[in-house]
């Protein structure tokens, strides 16, 4: 397993674990480097069948992984496909983009390194980030900008970049990112101003909300009686959406009537988990 995979500490794993230990088959539907999979093979699941669109983590995991034998199985797949000739005690979404992504230039997810813009959590996929920041049109730009990103300034970004793209292709991150603070201007102190374009253009290119709104009543169905859906969600369109799923089944009882968030300590010991809800 390579530094990316070794450095990634998955969020909330103790109460994951405290809320799906001890059960059959669990579907980890965003397997990642394998973190909570790990730990909830440990804590006695029987078996886990971890699912991932990207080729990288299904390599890492399956390293990682491979001391449990028969009791783990990678599939490369979207989350939205749901294997559905298993019953599952347990099914586990870690949503977003995971830290060995976001921490590999050549992935092109960050605006804090250089890298191409790509963004694609599966290679294979055909159309980037590069894609949509060069061929859009102006107004959908700005659409996916203020839906995807919640970016308020969304028509000055878009425009910033149709006039940027018109003397050259926008090829790198450190471009878009440096074209994005142009345009909104650095706070000092503050997040960097191209935040909110850089998760919008990931969740259009791999089609995130799409996927979670398809994947979470297939996991419902395949849930036996008495399993658990746990969904750890990063920004507020996740959380909008898995809160309102699990408040429209008549099938499911909700078990966090607030969402689980993460410690004080672990805030400090690992950034990623700021922003992290459990329900």
């Amino acid at each position: 397993m390579d530094a990316a995979g070794r450095g990634h500490e998955p969020v909330l794993v103790r109460q994951v674990v405290e809320l799906l230990e001890g059960r059959g088959l669990v579907l980890d539907l965003t397997l990642g480097a394998g973190g909570h999979a790990e730990a909830l093979l440990e804590a006695s699941v029987e078996r886990l069948i971890g699912v991932d669109r990207d080729p990288d983590a299904i390599s890492l995991a399956t390293e990682r992984l491979a001391r449990f034998g028969e009791r783990f199985t990678a599939v490369s797949a979207r989350f939205s496909d749901v294997p559905a000739e298993h019953r599952a005690d347990g099914v586990l979404y870690d949503l977003g983009v995971s830290s060995m992504q976001l921490d590999r230039a050549e992935r092109g997810f960050s605006y804090r390194s250089d890298g191409p813009l790509d963004m694609r959590m599966d290679p294979r996929e055909r159309a980037s980030a590069v894609d949509l920041v060069n061929e859009l049109d102006e107004e959908e730009l700005a659409r996916i900008l203020f839906e995807f990103g919640e970016e308020r300034r969304s028509r000055r970004v878009a425009a910033a970049i149709v006039r940027a793209r018109s003397r050259s292709r926008i090829a790198t991150t450190d471009e878009l990112a440096r074209i994005v603070a142009g345009a909104l201007g650095a706070r000092r102190g503050g997040p960097h101003p191209a935040r909110r374009t850089f998760q919008a253009l990931r969740i259009a290119v791999n089609r995130e909300l799409e996927e979670l709104a398809a994947s979470l009543p297939r996991a419902a169905e395949v849930l036996a009686p008495g399993g658990r859906i746990v969904v750890i969600s990063y920004h507020s369109l996740e959380d909008r959406l898995v809160k309102r799923f699990l408040l429209d089944r008549d099938d499911l009882e909700v078990l966090t009537k607030k969402p689980i968030v993460a410690s004080n300590a672990e805030r400090s010991r690992n950034p990623r988990s700021r922003s992290a809800k459990l329900r």
